[in-house]
């Protein structure tokens, strides 16, 4: 239960800190491409896995005991980075909030095919509630369909998919700084081979930008790798639509972006979906239906989920 609560809170840090985040990215999409961004954050990202880890009492270094599990990490991460980037170059806040929204169902889709989490038929009901919650976040309704959509809905599927990997490599390594590491190692050298086509000199201004937002996403997946081995995917995702106080805020002060009034009761949904699954972390084990285990090999070594 103790465990629980605190993988709670840290994910309500990471909603402020990866949405301050967003608010840069959204910023720097206007005027640049990419790469540009994500190849300096992702080498700022990789220097200060460095230096986090050269300052640990006990260095660890970067060695992984799940390499392709960690390879699809740190691929849907590309994935995700680039598509989220362009859904905010065409989408407001709140409309890109939708997408992120459906990432509590998507979990639970996930959940079941790759990790064998057991979802309860109660969880189920407040997962569904909470996308209906979502439903009402649209400002302009699911009519009128654009390529911001698309990319939108491309990062919450390569977005959840990076977290449940980090779940699932959770379960067999304690090492949380690796998996910011190689995903962001991997932006980085993806990222690189592009950038002398995209690249535009930048002032400093927009420098420092780039370095806000590589601190800021260090600090927030770093929390989230250490929050997904606390609790459930499918708990963690929805306790993420509390992204959508923060995005209102920024929104607002920074681009002029206000909700409709009919966004807050789906709010009120999305959030009160998301405390009935983190609750259901703390309903005693022997109340749940057992769930066979899973045979699974995992680099070639059989174990059991």
């Amino acid at each position: 239960m103790r465990a629980a609560a605190f993988g709670a809170a840290l994910v309500v840090i990471y909603t402020a800190l990866i949405s301050s985040a967003d608010a840069i990215t959204k910023l720097i999409a206007g005027g640049y491409a990419a790469p540009q961004l994500f190849c300096l954050s992702g080498l700022i990202v990789v220097a200060l896995c460095a230096l986090a880890d050269r300052h640990r009492s006990q260095q660890r270094g970067f060695r992984t005991h799940c390499p392709r599990a960690m390879a699809l990490r740190a691929g849907a991460t590309v994935l995700a980075a680039v598509s989220f980037f362009y859904a905010f170059r065409h989408l407001p806040f709140a409309e890109v909030f939708l997408f992120i929204g459906l990432m509590p169902i998507l979990a639970g889709l996930m959940s079941g095919l790759i990790l064998g989490e057991h979802v309860r038929p109660a969880a189920w009901a407040a997962l569904v509630a909470g996308f209906v919650g979502v439903m009402c976040l649209f400002p302009t309704g699911l009519g009128s369909v654009t390529v911001g959509h698309g990319f939108a809905l491309a990062a919450a599927v390569f977005g959840t998919l990076s977290m449940i990997m980090a779940r699932f490599i959770g379960r067999y390594e304690s090492n949380s700084l690796a998996q910011v590491f190689y995903p962001n190692l991997a932006i980085f050298g993806v990222m690189a081979l592009a950038l002398p086509f995209v690249w535009q000199p930048m002032p400093l201004s927009d420098l420092g930008l780039i370095v806000a937002y590589a601190a800021l996403l260090f600090g927030a997946r770093w929390l989230l790798v250490v929050a997904l081995r606390l609790l459930a995917a499918y708990a963690v995702t929805p306790l993420m639509n509390l992204q959508f106080v923060w995005m209102v805020g920024l929104g607002a002060a920074f681009f002029g972006e206000f909700p409709a009034p009919g966004t807050y009761l789906g709010v009120a949904i999305v959030i009160g979906s998301g405390l009935f699954l983190v609750w259901d972390q703390f309903v005693p084990a022997t109340t749940r239906p057992a769930v066979p285990s899973m045979p699974l090999r995992i680099n070639g070594i059989k174990t059991d989920l």
